[in-house]
C-alpha cells in the first residue's frame, strides 16, 4: 500500500467582534487584513453576522470573495455567510465537501458550524463554535460537540475551534474532549490589546500532527477586534489513493 504524502496546512480562528474593533468602528476591511496576515488556509470565525434582523454579514460577500476566500454553506439567510454567528472560510486550493449547522444546549443563542473539505483529496473535518458566556451550559455544550463528531457517519481527522468563553485551564466540562483530542491552547488571546486569558483554542483528533500553534500579534491584529486570532499548523495523515497497492 502506497499513499500519497501528507498535507500540511494553517488554520485559524478568530472571534472578529462583528468587525467592530477597539476604536468602535466597523471596519471589514481591516479584519480582512489581518486574516491575510496570519497566511492562514482556512479561517473559523465568531461573530461573523450580526444579531438582528435576517443576521446579514459582518463581512460583505464581495469583500470576502475579492480576498480570495470561499464561504462554506452554512448560513440560513441570503445575506449571512455563518449560522450563529460562526462561519467558515476556506481557500481556493480546498474543496468544500458540505457545510453543516449542528445544534448546541443553550440559554442563550449558541450554535455551531461543521465544514467536511478535502485537500489534494485528503479528508478533513473543521468543526467552529462559540460556547456560553456564563459558564452555565458550556459543559453541556462541550459533551454535545463531542456527540456530534461521534454520531457524523464517517470518522475523518477533526478539528474543532472557536471561543470557548472559558477562563481556566481545563474545567470538568472540557476534559471528556480532552480525553479523545489533543488540547490546543495557542496562547493568551482576549482581551487583544493586553491578552492574559485563553478563550481560544482547538482541539485536534490524533490523526491530526501539531507542528506549530500561536497568537497572531501584531498592530493591526490589536485594533481589529476585541480578541486576536489563533492559528495552528497541521500536517494531515497520509491518504491513500484508491487501488493503490
Amino acid at each position: 500500500m502506497t499513499a500519497d504524502q501528507p498535507e500540511t496546512l494553517k488554520v485559524a480562528s478568530y472571534n472578529i467582534r462583528k468587525a467592530v474593533g477597539a476604536d468602535r468602528r466597523h471596519n471589514p476591511e481591516r479584519i480582512m487584513r489581518v486574516l491575510a496576515e496570519t497566511g492562514a488556509d482556512i479561517a473559523v470565525l465568531q461573530e461573523a453576522d450580526r444579531r438582528l434582523g435576517e443576521r446579514p454579514s459582518a463581512l460583505p460577500a464581495g469583500l470576502v470573495e475579492a480576498a480570495g476566500w470561499q464561504v462554506v454553506p452554512v448560513a440560513t439567510s441570503r445575506s449571512g455567510i455563518g449560522w450563529h454567528g460562526n462561519a467558515i472560510l476556506v481557500s481556493p486550493r480546498i474543496d468544500i465537501i458540505r457545510g453543516a449547522r449542528l445544534k448546541l444546549p443553550m440559554l442563550e443563542p449558541r450554535g455551531a458550524v461543521l465544514a467536511d473539505l478535502a485537500i489534494s483529496g485528503q479528508p478533513l473535518r473543521i468543526i467552529g463554535a462559540h460556547l456560553d458566556l456564563s459558564g452555565l451550559w458550556r459543559p453541556r455544550q462541550i459533551r454535545a460537540l463531542g456527540q456530534h463528531v461521534d454520531g457524523q457517519e464517517e470518522a475523518v481527522p477533526t478539528l474543532i475551534t472557536g471561543d470557548f468563553n472559558e477562563w481556566r485551564s481545563l474545567p470538568a466540562g472540557f476534559q471528556h474532549l480532552a480525553r479523545h483530542f489533543e488540547h490546543i491552547k495557542p496562547g493568551p488571546s482576549f482581551p487583544a490589546r493586553w491578552p492574559v486569558a485563553h478563550l481560544d483554542r482547538m482541539f485536534a483528533s490524533p490523526e491530526l500532527t501539531v507542528e506549530d500553534a500561536a497568537v497572531h500579534r501584531s498592530a493591526l491584529a490589536a485594533s481589529a477586534s476585541d480578541h486576536l486570532p489563533i492559528w495552528a499548523k497541521l500536517k494531515l495523515p497520509p491518504f491513500p489513493k484508491p487501488g493503490d497497492a
